[in-house]
């Protein structure tokens, strides 16, 4: 009697536990499957020229720069591998000299994951020491060829094709690698990615980015900049910099209602609810950054919990 009792309550055990699984999986929701993976093949290069000797090449990812004369080639960005024939045959269209120099403006794969097609080419890559040391580092280290061979940390300048390439560290700013690109003879500045014409901005918190470096970077790009200078935004259209100088005050104004925010105590999704971007989110271009991305970063930014 004892044997079958216990006989029943194990299978009633079974099938409670059975039926705890099966409920536990209807109340999971399916994970979201993986966005599709980019079609490169059908991806066009857009050819610009923006001012004498100095173009633009739009596909997919940052803006590439380019310098073309008898010296050869000067690049800026590189997006990325799977693009490289493309954006080779583009410049080769432009100017049939060599690719002497690539510049990284930071290290975002959309802006360096061509490096290593062109190290291989033969193309010397620039960097600041800190985007090498990412690059080089972590769980998964880029290969030899698509690191930057010549580093810096202060300001350096190329001299090529009649031009004197200013290269300006912007420390700590989207990353903590980042380089503006000043062609003073073209009257064009380059900012990767820490500003974008598109979006709200991104300081990348994990790849040493900062909202104060941030601000510092736009600040230096609206005092080197004239009202004519063509200002090259990491991604979205060419601008100039009374549109630098509107990006940097919206910015300040959402990181202030944030901060203030944050001294009531609220959680960032407190923070998310208030709609502290309201009044702007149908006059930012929304090809960028979300409004959530820049607040969660402004949130971690002024301490937050």
């Amino acid at each position: 009697m004892l044997a079958a009792i216990h006989s029943l309550m194990t299978r009633t055990a079974l099938a409670m536990a059975a039926l705890a699984v099966a409920a536990s999986a209807v109340a999971q929701p399916a994970a979201p499957a993986p966005p599709p993976a980019p079609d490169y093949s059908k991806v066009e290069i857009k050819t610009t020229k923006l001012s004498g000797n100095y173009y633009t090449l739009e596909g997919s990812g940052g803006m590439i720069g380019v310098l073309a004369g008898p010296d050869g080639v000067f690049m800026v960005d590189s997006q990325f591998a799977p693009l490289t024939e493309k954006i080779v045959a583009a410049i080769k269209a432009i100017n049939p000299g060599p690719i002497r120099f690539l510049v990284n403006t930071h290290i975002h794969p959309d802006h360096t994951g061509g490096n290593e097609n062109l190290g291989k080419l033969g193309v010397t890559i620039l960097a600041r020491d800190q985007l090498r040391a990412r690059m080089a580092g972590g769980q998964r280290p880029a290969p030899a060829a698509a690191l930057p061979t010549l580093t810096y940390n202060a300001p350096t300048t190329v001299n090529m094709n009649g031009e004197a390439v200013q290269l300006i560290p912007v420390p700590a700013a989207h990353t903590d690698g980042d380089t503006m690109i000043y062609f003073p003879t073209a009257d064009v500045i380059m900012t990767g990615d820490f500003y974008r014409a598109v979006g709200y901005p991104f300081p990348d918190r994990n790849n040493g980015g900062s909202f104060k470096g941030l601000i510092d970077g736009l600040n230096a790009v609206i005092t080197l900049a004239k009202p004519t200078t063509k200002i090259v935004a990491g991604h979205g259209p060419t601008v100039d910099r009374n549109a630098v100088a509107a990006h940097r005050d919206m910015a300040i104004a959402v990181r202030e209602k944030v901060a203030a925010l944050v001294k009531e105590g609220r959680t960032v999704e407190q923070v998310l609810a208030a709609k502290p971007t309201a009044d702007l989110d149908a006059k930012v271009d929304p090809g960028g950054t979300s409004s959530e991305r820049f607040l969660r970063a402004l949130y971690a930014d002024v301490g937050g919990k």
